[in-house]
């Protein structure tokens, strides 16, 4: 991350992933959040009830209702509370908006349980 007057600025590194898809790196999970949210994930998404709530929306969806079209892993080398992951989910019905959760040792099984039935379909 690069600093321009006292502000930090994340810099994007576009990369070759998956059979020539496109996808970008990050350096850390808050330039992910805003770069994914600059690529049109606006939304904040929270786990309740074995659904995800697209907040700003006030809509809940159910995992099949939902594909996750990419996701970023932070592993904190010299910190273990680093390591979470984002993920960049988008619902049939046009909703696209970010969840952030810890993973490993700290992650929460109901969590992860919601998630891991949301289909993958990276972009």
């Amino acid at each position: 991350m690069a600093s321009v007057a006292g502000r930090a600025v994340c810099q994007y590194v576009p990369v070759t992933w998956r059979a020539g898809i496109g996808q970008v790196t990050y350096a850390t999970l808050a330039c992910a959040v805003d770069g994914l949210t600059r690529r049109g994930f606006t939304e904040d998404f929270r786990a309740v009830d074995g659904r995800l709530r697209a907040l700003g929306a006030g809509q809940t969806f159910a995992p099949a209702d939902l594909l996750i079209r990419e996701f970023h892993r932070f592993e904190g080398i010299s910190d273990p509370d680093d390591m979470a992951i984002v993920y960049a989910i988008e619902s049939k019905s046009g909703v696209r908006g970010t969840f952030a959760d810890a993973f490993r040792v700290y992650a929460d099984p109901v969590t992860a349980a919601v998630l891991g039935a949301i289909p993958m379909r990276l972009a």
